[in-house]
């Protein structure tokens, strides 16, 4: 027998009732004064539902056969009455129901737009806590709480009576076993980090070490030929493009495109069954738990790329009414006073974390993922969009970082903010609380227009910027960290990241070629910071190839001899490209997946890759804790960290403030590390030039370590003759080299 689905008069009597309807779910034994969990918990006698609705008259569960999709004549949605509530939680216990069950929910109440209630309970609703997600979202007309057209275009006013059971997926109830054995994590200190980020499919796609029917999954990410390539290049932490379910925009579909990246939310608790090998929900829960059993096993944190400032009911009130929209518009989205929209993320459906259920909501995600999943850390995407406070500007002190900060399960992980969104003053670089690290894009600009546009400046003669903004960058940034004692292990480094150009495109093309995304080239950024080299795109001009190369290796190398924790986009250590496409995000294709059949210069890169990583890991200089500027000193009153000039001599300020400055030597003391010290030389001119070795206390020669004109690390580096302080070396132009500072046997 089916729950009434009648006038809002009949409801309101209905929801009041003394007596609750004969087939209504039993009480919950609780707490008199509070609500219970959230989600779906099985016990004993059966399962225990709860889900928030907080302007609702009623809310009924619908029960579904075993993988079914439709409603049909013979009754396969069952539905239940939730007669128990307390501060806007809906819930009730239904025996004999268990593990496997799939589920979802209709909300009766208002349909008042202008006030932002756009109740709907001919649509059936994903509960925002469900563990997995069964089924994909056909996009119709149905899917939608107002009336649109064909075209999913309409007012947003008019309620439409379509069911979109049909349409929709649903919740699954799932079981907690998992055998975790000896798991832990790795807890790498941040000064040891090195992050890869990637992408479960573009990672495994094509590996052929993958066995075919793991390409593309969790399986495939933890099998053995991939931990090998990830432990031998040396990185510590994978951070994964978005693994919470997700779905893909209407748009995309009808143009035979997806949300390839997966920043289009549908479930906050679960993994995204389409990366998963295993077919039904408790395998891919499963087979997600493994992978980061796997990968923990393997010595490598597992971090999270999550997004919670917008879902994918995404289009403002013209969206599709999937979950948050029809429990509670008004509560989970921030709106005006009209009931519209304030978009910040540029996909609308901004959550609105000042909304106490929406702050739960996200946190009880993070620590289900921390405690239940055993990740160990998070990468938050747009992070400004979750701490706008009130007056809708960005607060550093708002409720949602101040409780990550305090939790106790959520305050000691990995903690990474992507610190901008696209709302009125939205970059925040260098001002989110500790114990946050960001993103820094600062970083990521000046190293790239450092060896790509200003070398190109340099060979037409004209001016640059000079080397004072690298300078920083290789400090560590404290123009942006060093206020409230952050330091810089604040500051995450990168020259590429998933957005964007990839590592070999940077130094291939300067304008985006993004045909494929279908958008009439409307998308994707304009200002990249990039050089061709002089040719735009694939060239086989051996002088043009050789200094695109090296510019390779210049930025890897920039990238981990900075202080700050280095982050590698996937592919970066491949010379993979994306034929210019600087916005991949809906390219699930050859653009994307990695290519592991190598050719010579990109197995030179890999080893390049491999020993700069590791240079770093087993030279402490490269990995420092504190900040430097070359005015700390020794007890002796002499300086720990160097900056000099091409001439040997110290930087001074008509140096430092030249445009037309290329060359800049940076010495790191190892003396009080007992470590070894180095000496780096960053030229960044077009053409060769002499540079004299600087004299330092009690430094006797130099040892060359790395030369970036070298296409390979090569050993008989080492066993070059030493160079004495002050004697002149000649340099490759837009070359790197490091050397090894021998000291005196006394220090």
């Amino acid at each position: 027998m089916q729950a009434p689905r009648s006038s809002g008069d009949e409801r309101q009597g209905w929801s009041g009732a003394t007596q609750p309807p004969r087939n209504a779910a039993r009480r919950i034994p609780r707490s008199p004064d509070l609500p219970p969990v959230l989600g779906a918990t099985i016990t004993p006698e059966g399962t225990d539902f709860a889900v928030h609705a907080g302007h609702a008259d009623a809310v009924e569960l619908c029960l579904f056969g075993d993988r079914e999709d439709t409603r049909g004549e013979s009754g396969l949605e069952r539905r239940i009455p939730l007669v128990e509530q307390a501060h806007g939680t809906w819930f009730g216990s239904v025996p004999d129901v268990g593990a496997g069950q799939r589920y979802g929910y209709r909300v009766h109440g208002p349909w008042l737009p202008d006030e932002g209630q756009r109740h709907n309970p001919d649509k059936l609703l994903l509960d925002p806590y469900a563990r997995a997600v069964d089924g994909e979202v056909t996009w119709r007309p149905e899917v939608f709480g107002h009336v649109v057209d064909e075209a999913f275009r309409g007012s947003g006013e008019q309620r439409d009576p379509r069911d979109s059971a049909p349409y929709v997926p649903r919740g699954v109830v799932l079981g907690d076993g998992f055998d975790w054995g000896e798991d832990n994590s790795p807890f790498v200190p941040w000064d040891r980090t090195v992050v890869y980020e990637a992408h479960v499919r573009n990672v495994t796609a094509r590996h052929p070490g993958v066995p075919e029917h793991l390409r593309g999954t969790f399986a495939g990410m933890a099998h053995p030929a991939v931990l090998e390539h990830l432990t031998s290049l040396g990185v510590t932490a994978v951070e994964l493009l978005p693994v919470q379910a997700f779905t893909h925009e209407p748009a995309l579909v009808r143009q035979g495109l997806t949300n390839h990246w997966g920043y289009n939310t549908l479930g906050f608790f679960a993994p995204h069954a389409a990366y998963a090998a295993a077919d039904d929900p408790q395998g891919v829960l499963d087979e997600f738990k493994g992978m980061v059993k796997l990968l923990h096993a393997a010595g490598l944190e597992v971090l999270l790329d999550v997004v919670y400032n917008h879902t994918a009911e995404q289009g403002g009130h013209e969206g599709a009414t999937l979950s948050w929209r029809g429990f509670d518009n008004r509560g989970y989205y921030r709106l005006d006073g009209r009931g519209q929209d304030v978009d910040v993320t540029g996909c609308g459906n901004t959550l609105d974390l000042r909304n106490i259920e929406t702050c739960r909501m996200v946190l009880d995600s993070l620590r289900y993922w921390v405690r239940e999943m055993r990740v160990d850390g998070f990468r938050f995407d747009l992070a400004p969009a979750l701490a706008r406070g009130m007056d809708d500007a960005f607060d550093p002190d708002h409720p949602f970082l101040v409780a990550l900060r305090t939790d106790p399960l959520l305050s000691r992980v990995k903690l990474v903010a992507e610190p901008w969104d696209v709302g009125p003053h939205g970059w925040h670089t260098g001002e989110f609380p500790p114990p946050f690290a960001e993103w820094n894009d600062r970083f990521r600009d000046g190293v790239r227009t450092f060896w790509l546009p200003d070398v190109a400046r340099d060979a037409a003669g004209q001016p640059g910027h000079g080397v004072r903004e690298l300078a920083t960058r290789l400090a560590g940034s404290n123009d942006l960290f060093g206020p409230e004692d952050r330091g810089p292990l604040s500051s995450v480094n990168f020259v590429t990241a998933h957005d964007g150009f990839t590592l070999a495109d940077t130094t291939a093309y300067e304008h985006k070629h993004n045909e494929a995304n279908a958008q009439d080239g409307r998308d994707g950024s304009d200002t990249n910071h990039t050089w061709n080299h002089g040719t735009e795109g694939p060239t086989d001009d051996p002088p043009t190839t050789t200094a695109r190369r090296r510019s390779l290796r210049n930025l890897l190398a920039t990238l981990l001899f900075s202080t700050g924790v280095p982050m590698i986009s996937s592919g970066a250590e491949l010379g993979r490209t994306q034929r210019g496409n600087n916005n991949a995000y809906c390219q699930d294709n050859e653009i994307s997946w990695l290519d592991w059949e190598l050719a010579d210069w990109q197995q030179d890169l890999l080893a390049t890759s491999r020993f700069l990583v590791g240079l770093r890991r087993d030279h402490p200089i490269f990995r420092q804790r504190a900040f430097f500027d070359g005015r700390s000193v020794r007890p002796d009153g002499t300086a720990f960290d160097h900056w000099y000039a091409a001439d040997g001599a110290p930087m001074h300020d008509g140096i430092w403030n030249d445009p037309r400055c290329r060359t800049l030597l940076l010495f790191l003391d190892g003396s009080l590390l007992e470590a070894d010290s180095a000496l780096v030389v960053f030229h960044g001119g077009h053409g060769d030039t002499e540079v004299h070795l600087p004299s330092i206390t009690d430094v006797t020669s130099y040892e060359l370590w790395w030369d970036s004109a070298q296409e390979r690390p090569a050993a008989t580096l080492v066993n070059a003759a030493p160079v004495g302080p002050c004697q002149a070396v000649t340099v490759t132009g837009a070359s790197i080299r490091v050397y090894r500072a021998v000291t005196h046997p006394c220090r």
